[in-house]
């Protein structure tokens, strides 16, 4: 058999908004490690813990693979659009029942500037509601 050598997959961290650059070491399909881009203008070499580390979450046998929706008292994988379409369902019903002042959104920090500005915009767009805040301001 025949040995493939690693390879090296330069990307961004996932963990927070800060956007970390990092070179994932990658065999058989698989992230074996980490280092960080020494060239990438925002972490210049350094990562934090969860930057060197929280790579070994991705094969982790309990992580969920597919969505789950609560049916007869337990949870059941289902499609995407099965579970779009219960979530759409649902907010729809109790903005229906409740008003849209029923809904709050907290953001976060560690989130990028894009995302807390998508969810901002579905928030008040979408659900008819100002209730929006953000750990940040606190």
């Amino acid at each position: 058999m025949k040995k493939v050598e690693p390879e090296q997959v330069l990307t961004v961290c996932p963990y927070c908004g800060t956007g970390c650059g990092l070179n994932l070491t990658v065999q058989d399909g698989k992230i074996t490690g980490v280092a960080p881009d020494r060239l990438h203008p925002v972490s210049e070499g350094e990562l934090c813990v969860k930057g060197y580390y929280g790579y070994q979450y991705v094969q982790d046998s309990r992580r969920l693979t597919a969505p789950l929706i609560k049916k007869d008292g337990g949870f059941v994988a289902v499609s995407w659009d099965e579970a779009l379409e219960y979530v759409v369902s649902r907010l729809k019903k109790i903005k229906e029942e409740s008003g849209p002042d029923a809904f709050a959104l907290f953001t976060s920090a560690r989130a990028t500037n894009e995302d807390n500005y998508a969810a901002q915009k579905f928030t008040r767009a979408v659900m008819g509601t100002n209730n929006i805040d953000h750990c940040a301001r606190l």
